[in-house]
C-alpha cells in the first residue's frame, strides 16, 4: 500500500530564489537555510513525493506561484539541514495571500513568520481551485490521438 502524500508550503523571497530560478536550475534545488525549529521539524517530516506550494514572500509578492515535489528527504551537510525539491508545475494563476485570508485553519495565517508550513488536504484543494490548478496536475488537458 502506497504512503499518503503530505503537503506543505515553502516560502522564499523572489529576490533570493524565485520560481524562475527553480525552473532554470533544471527544476531541482536544495531547500536549506531554515533556522526556525518548528519549520525544521516540518522539513524533517517530508517524505519522497510529498508536494509543496512554492510561495513568493516579501513586500512586493505574497502569493503561491508553483508546486514542487520532494525528491530527497532531510539530510545534513556543512550548512545545516535540507531537502531537495523538484519543480512540478507553475500555478495556472498565482494565488495571492489576500485570497487565502478566509482559510482560518491555515498555519500560514496563524504563524506567518514560519518559512515551512503543512497544508491540510482541504486547504490544498481550495488553493488549487482558486489558482485553476497547476501545470502537471491531473487537470492538464492532453491532446487526443486521432
Amino acid at each position: 500500500m502506497g504512503k499518503e502524500v503530505k503537503r506543505f508550503l515553502l516560502k522564499t523571497e523572489p529576490s533570493e530564489w524565485s520560481w524562475e530560478d527553480q525552473e532554470a536550475n533544471g527544476g531541482i534545488s536544495k531547500w536549506d537555510g531554515v533556522k526556525n525549529k518548528q519549520a525544521q521539524k516540518y522539513l524533517k517530516s517530508m517524505s519522497l513525493n510529498d508536494l509543496c506550494f512554492f510561495y513568493h514572500s516579501g513586500s512586493k509578492a505574497r502569493r503561491i506561484v508553483g508546486v514542487v515535489s520532494v525528491v530527497r528527504e532531510w539530510y545534513t551537510d556543512d550548512g545545516g539541514g535540507a531537502v531537495d525539491v523538484k519543480a512540478v508545475g507553475e500555478m495556472r494563476r498565482a494565488v495571492d495571500l489576500k485570497e487565502m485570508k478566509h482559510l482560518k485553519d491555515f498555519v500560514l495565517l496563524k504563524q506567518p513568520r514560519l518559512s515551512v508550513v503543512p497544508v491540510p488536504d482541504l486547504i490544498w484543494d481550495t488553493i488549487c481551485h482558486l489558482g485553476g490548478g497547476y501545470h502537471g496536475d491531473d487537470d492538464d488537458e492532453t491532446n487526443p490521438s486521432d
